[in-house]
């Protein structure tokens, strides 16, 4: 595919492939005989030979740089003592260098040095958060790293300005952990997104996503864990097929605020979310437009093709132990048995939106390297001649700009020029 520069990003008419995070790192061959495609393998090696090691590291960890949840010597460094493919090594290093940036912004902020406390705290958050990729959730390590990832997180957004709020949206039984950071001081009605992320996302990863992109162009910013994100599936609360109604609590809460306008509502979604937000917006007109990386048409379809999930037990026993770990996680959240990959696909049926169904404007963003598969460019297809909004648009950026893997997290500040230009455009 001819490369194309940053100011031209390849514009499209169609297409893009989902796995949720974290499942699809080693090939496997689906029940027709051919390979299916993996959405992890990324367009150039970042530092491991294993995978989906590689994969996390250069797009989870590298990528967050940009917005403050890692530091590029930091993350080396500790990524050179990591066994590669050793979920336990992985696990430590990152708990390591979170105590290590703990420790340095309590320091600072002890003294009053306020910017460089909430800075390195930033740091830790996100490390301690890291070190959960691959862990079993019966670890009691799991729940007790998810909450100080989450503690810091929250110490260290209260000192920027406008702060990060925090907010529990009641929802049957439990409550949505929620975030919220206004464009500007005061009340005055503001345009406003919501981030929703996918298989194995935290609210606070999508703050390091694009949350500072958001603010530096005026919109409120608004984030949260649905069930089967954060640490909500240890409540029992895991993936549905009817996200639409946690979604519209969250829409609920949002609407409610002096400060969001209403006739400026976009929610963007990448991974899973790719499903869950035009979901939403089939059953909520009170969404304006929705933005998706990619669009998932059929959930169940996709699932019937990715490695993890028509492996044979002779590939299951080839897996890495960080690889084998990240499977795991991900039954967990959508409640099937951890040795039974291949139930993720039942547990997808019906797992569906019609793009039929939503008016609103709409736009598609994939990496170029997920853009190649076949299965990408059929349910992105499906998507785009079917959403009836003329201000519909699809985006592939580039493998030469370093914008070519799932989600495009390796290139967060290219998905921000995207996104908000074409909001931008919308809500003029």
């Amino acid at each position: 595919m001819k490369q194309r520069s940053l100011s031209k990003p390849i514009v499209l008419a169609g297409i893009l492939f989902f796995i949720l995070a974290g499942i699809a790192a080693v090939p496997a061959a689906a029940s027709d005989g051919k390979k299916v495609f993996d959405a992890h393998a990324t367009t150039f090696n970042y530092f491991f030979k294993e995978g989906d090691m590689d994969f996390h590291f250069g797009n989870l960890v590298l990528g967050a740089t940009v917005n403050g949840g890692a530091e590029i010597g930091e993350a080396f460094y500790a990524a050179s003592h990591i066994k590669d493919g050793d979920a336990a090594s992985w696990q430590q290093q990152w708990f390591e260098l979170a105590r290590l940036a703990e420790a340095r912004g309590e320091k600072s902020l002890a003294a009053g040095h306020m910017i460089s406390g909430r800075d390195q705290l930033l740091r830790a958050a996100d490390y301690y958060r890291i070190s959960l990729i691959s862990m079993p959730p019966d670890n009691p390590v799991f729940k007790e790293r998810g909450l100080k990832a989450r503690r810091l997180f929250q110490k260290a957004g209260s000192f920027l300005e406008p702060p990060v709020e925090t907010i529990a949206i009641p929802f049957e039984g439990t409550v949505l952990p929620c975030y919220f950071r206004k464009a500007a001081a005061g009340a005055k009605p503001a345009k406003s997104l919501i981030m929703i992320g996918g298989g194995e996302t935290f609210a606070e990863d999508l703050f390091y996503y694009i949350a500072p992109q958001a603010f530096e162009r005026g919109y409120n910013f608004i984030t949260v864990d649905l069930p089967g994100q954060g640490l909500l599936p240890l409540e029992g609360k895991v993936f549905r097929t009817d996200t639409n109604v946690p979604m519209k609590a969250l829409v609920d809460y949002v609407l409610s605020r002096p400060d969001v306008d209403p006739r400026r509502l976009a929610v963007y979604g990448f991974s899973g979310g790719g499903l869950f937000v035009p979901q939403a917006a089939m059953h909520d007109p009170r969404i304006k437009a929705i933005a998706m990386n990619s669009a998932v048409v059929d959930a169940h379809a996709l699932f019937a093709t990715m490695p993890a999930a028509v492996a044979t037990a002779q590939d299951r026993a080839s897996w890495s132990s960080f690889h084998a770990g990240v499977v795991r996680a991900i039954c967990w959240r959508y409640g099937v048995p951890p040795d039974k990959p291949e139930m993720l696909i039942e547990a997808n049926k019906g797992n569906t939106f019609d793009p039929a169904r939503i008016a609103v404007p709409a736009l598609v963003i994939v990496g170029e390297g997920e853009y190649k598969s076949s299965e990408v460019q059929r349910q992105q297809k499906l998507a785009m001649d079917n959403f009836p909004n003329p201000l519909k648009k699809m985006v592939v950026t580039p493998s030469a700009e370093g914008a070519s893997n799932h989600c495009v997290m390796e290139n967060r500040s290219l998905v921000g020029q995207v996104l908000f230009d074409w909001l931008d455009e919308v809500f003029k």
